[in-house]
C-alpha cells in the first residue's frame, strides 16, 4: 500500500476546501411548481410539470449565467389537487421555502386565492393556463399569464357557434368552478352578441367531479339544441360524451382548452364522433411560427417517452421568461428582476411573449379544434 505524503487531515481538509469553492461558485435558483399531480386533472398537471422540468434542464445543460455568474435551477414541485384550499396552503410551503418565481397554478379556482400569498410575498407568477377575468383583476403586479383569458376564448366559441355551426338553440352546462362558470358566460355573451335571436334551452350545472349526468342530458335532450357548451375539464367531458351517444344526443359539443387534450378521446371511447367536438386552446401559431413548437414537441416525447396533452408549451415558456427576465436584471432576487418581466419582450415556442399593465398576455392568440378519428385536429388560428 501506498503510503500518503500528506497527514490525512490534511487531505480531508484540502478536499473540503475544494468542495467549498465549487459550490460557492454555482447560485442555486428555486422555481416553485403548482399544479393536480393527484386527482381528474393530474394527466394535466403531470403535463404541466414536465413542460416545466425540460426547460429547467435545458437551462442548465446550457451553464445558464447571471451577471456573469453560473447557476443551477431547481425545480420545486407541489400538488394542489386542483383544490383551492390545498392551493393556498402549498403556496405558503414555497413562499416559506424561498422560492424565486412561481409557475402555475393549472387551475383558475386554485390560481386566484394563491395569487394573493405569492403577490404579497412579492413573487412573480406565471400562469401557463389560467382564463378566469379575475386573476388578473386583482390589481397584483406580480400576477402574469400566457393566455387569453375567458372573455376573449369564450366570446370567440360563442361567434364560432353561430356564424360556422349556425346555431339557433344552445344548452349551456358548466361545473360550478371559477374557469367553467366563467367560460360558459362568456360563451353565452358571444353567441348572442353573433345573435341575439339565439334561444337558451337549457342552463344546467354538474361539478368537476361528477360521473353521472343521465339528468341533465334528458332534460337537454327534449329541448333538442344544435350546441352543447360545456364549461369544464375533460375527465368530466369524457363521461358526459359516452353518456350523449347512449341517449342519442347528437348536438355538437364546444369547450374550452380544459376539454382540448388529447385523453379526450381516451376518455370519451367511440362517443367521440368525427367534428363533433370543438374546442379552444388559448394560444397558437400560424404555419411559419412552428420551428421552435416542433422540436419542443421532439424534446419532450424524447426526454418522456409521451406525446403533451395541452399546456406543457406554456410551462416551458414560463420558466424560459423568467429566466430571460432574471438575465436582463442580472439578478434572481424577485423584487429586482419582477419590473424586467413586466417589461419583456420574449420569443418563446408559443409566440411572442409580452404583458399588459394587468398582467395579461399582449396580442393572445387561440386556436380552433375539432376531432377526426381520435385525433385532434386543427381548424384555424385566431389572432
Amino acid at each position: 500500500m501506498r503510503k500518503l505524503t500528506l497527514p490525512l487531515y490534511a487531505v480531508l481538509s484540502a478536499c473540503t476546501v475544494n468542495v467549498s469553492a465549487i459550490a460557492s461558485e454555482e447560485t442555486i435558483i428555486k422555481i416553485g411548481h403548482v399544479a393536480p399531480l393527484s386527482g381528474g386533472s393530474a394527466h394535466l398537471g403531470k403535463d404541466n410539470e414536465n413542460g416545466a422540468r425540460l426547460a429547467i434542464e435545458e437551462l442548465n445543460a446550457g451553464q445558464t449565467l447571471i451577471n456573469g455568474k453560473k447557476v443551477r435551477f431547481v425545480l420545486v414541485a407541489e400538488d394542489d389537487a386542483g383544490d383551492p384550499k390545498q392551493g393556498a396552503a402549498v403556496a405558503q410551503k414555497l413562499v416559506d421555502a424561498n422560492v424565486s418565481a412561481i409557475i402555475g397554478h393549472l387551475n383558475s379556482g386554485t390560481s386566484i386565492p394563491a395569487a394573493k400569498i405569492y403577490s404579497t410575498a412579492q413573487i412573480p407568477q406565471i400562469a401557463p393556463s389560467v382564463t378566469a377575468i379575475a386573476y388578473t383583476a386583482m390589481g397584483q403586479r406580480s400576477t402574469f399569464r400566457l393566455v387569453a383569458n375567458d372573455s376573449q376564448v369564450g366570446s370567440t366559441l360563442g361567434n364560432y357557434a353561430v356564424q360556422n355551426l349556425h346555431a339557433k338553440t344552445i344548452a349551456v352546462i358548466d361545473d360550478r368552478t371559477s374557469f367553467g362558470q366563467g367560460l360558459a358566460d362568456q360563451f353565452i355573451r358571444g353567441a348572442k352578441s353573433a345573435y341575439p335571436q339565439i334561444r337558451m334551452a337549457q342552463r344546467q350545472f354538474t361539478n368537476d367531479k361528477a360521473i353521472d349526468f343521465n339528468a341533465i342530458l334528458t332534460s337537454i335532450k327534449a329541448a333538442k339544441p344544435d350546441v352543447i357548451f360545456f364549461g369544464g375539464m375533460d375527465s368530466v367531458a369524457g363521461p358526459m360524451l359516452r353518456q350523449m351517444k347512449a341517449l342519442g344526443i347528437n348536438s355538437k359539443f364546444i369547450g374550452g382548452d380544459g376539454i382540448c387534450s388529447r385523453k379526450i378521446a381516451q376518455l370519451a371511447g367511440d362517443a367521440l364522433k368525427d367534428d363533433q367536438v370543438i374546442c379552444a386552446i388559448a394560444g397558437g401559431l400560424l404555419p411559419s411560427e412552428t420551428k421552435g413548437m416542433d422540436e419542443f414537441l421532439h424534446a419532450y416525447k424524447k426526454r418522456f417517452g409521451t406525446d403533451i396533452q395541452t399546456y406543457s408549451p406554456y410551462t416551458y415558456d414560463a420558466v424560459m421568461t423568467i429566466a430571460d427576465a432574471m438575465q436582463q436584471a442580472k439578478s434572481s432576487e424577485p423584487a429586482l428582476y419582477l419590473p424586467y418581466l413586466q417589461k419583456i419582450q420574449h420569443q418563446g415556442i408559443t409566440g411572442q411573449i409580452a404583458f399588459d399593465s394587468k398582467g395579461d398576455l399582449k396580442h393572445a392568440a387561440m386556436t380552433l379544434y375539432t376531432y377526426q378519428e381520435g385525433n385532434r385536429i386543427p381548424l384555424s388560428v385566431i389572432k
